[in-house]
């Protein structure tokens, strides 16, 4: 039997894209998932599927010694900063002590590749754009936090254990596929929320602040398309590399919440209100990629996403699934 590739997370946004290209590519795939986050909607039947939580160390077992695996995918994990903020222990007893249980478990059953779903947010306040993978670490929020302690665990085990691991740190993922797009509960990303906006199930967007040191005053972020962001999984997969490794997944450019609303308004062709709000704890005013290490690593390049490509792919899954995934 060949052996398989686990993938954490894989009904979730960026899991099932990642799942979604594996299978493309003919690989066998183990999705684990709890589902308290993902859909079992977005899961694709070619994939096996499991449902059960990292920290489970016997389920990990009779899985791992059932179905052999070469890599790890870890995209299992919370992922909404103001949660964070409000319940940062939560974060670190999931993303962090549950994170420990799964490497424990994929070491055991003779696993030495682990790509790794980190973000941006370990940097915390950049002090210099864009931002190089050598940039100061220091995270503004639990969240970010979480991240970077996943990070410096993967990086002691490259030393104790051997495990080559690539920490892919996201900075927007955007965007859609035909299958799989973004549905969350709450939803706080700009994207999903300017569209529905638009589809007139949300009465306006929330500005989350107006006076940052931006052109506008609204916050600055670099959106990746998802089909990209799994590109960078598979690649990572594929990738010559010895201990842990740290890459941005970006495109070196940034777009405030207002022009990324005023584009919406263009590939809509509808009319989105905005309301200024408060800034929300832990919000940088800006954060962009320096993308070169994911090209020279990887050989990565991101190809779906202009602004425009992302939001027209996230307009056409939204207007075909205004609720979402069914439940």
């Amino acid at each position: 039997m060949a052996r398989s590739i686990l993938v954490t997370g894989g009904a979730g946004y960026i899991g099932s894209v990642v799942v979604e290209q594996l299978l493309a590519l003919g690989r066998s795939v183990v999705v684990l998932d709890d589902l308290s986050r993902g859909h079992r909607a977005a899961l694709d039947p070619a994939a096996e599927f499991v449902e059960g939580g990292i920290a489970d160390r016997r389920l990990l077992d009779d899985l791992l010694a059932r179905r052999p695996c070469d890599a790890l995918v870890h995209l299992a994990a919370y992922a909404l900063v103001a949660e964070s903020v409000a319940h940062p222990q939560m974060y670190f007893t999931n993303n962090v002590a549950g994170g420990r249980v799964l490497l424990d478990a994929v070491l055991a059953a003779g696993v030495r590749r682990v790509i790794f779903s980190s973000s941006c947010a370990v940097y915390g306040y950049p002090p210099v754009i864009p931002i190089p993978e050598d940039a100061p670490r220091a995270p503004v929020n639990p969240y970010g936090e979480t991240k970077l302690a996943f990070e410096r665990l993967l990086g002691d085990y490259a030393t104790r254990h051997g495990v080559a691991s690539i920490s892919l740190r996201y900075f927007n993922a955007a965007g859609a596929t035909a299958r799989h797009g973004e549905d969350h509960d709450p939803e706080t990303h700009l994207i999903p929320n300017v569209l529905q906006a638009a589809l007139g199930r949300r009465p306006a967007v929330e500005v989350y602040g107006t006076d940052y040191p931006t052109p506008d005053g609204t916050a600055v972020r670099d959106y990746v398309h998802i089909a990209d962001i799994a590109d960078a999984h598979v690649r990572a997969l594929q990738a010559e590399v010895v201990g842990a490794e740290a890459v941005n997944l970006g495109t070196g450019v940034g777009h405030s919440v207002l022009s990324v609303t005023e584009a919406a308004r263009r590939i809509t062709g509808r009319s989105i209100p905005t309301v200024p709000c408060p800034r929300r704890p832990g919000d940088p005013p800006t954060l962009v990629a320096a993308p070169g290490r994911a090209e020279q690593l990887l050989g990565w390049r991101p190809r779906r996403s202009q602004l425009d490509e992302i939001l027209a792919s996230a307009w056409e899954w939204h207007r075909t699934h205004p609720s979402g995934y069914p439940n």
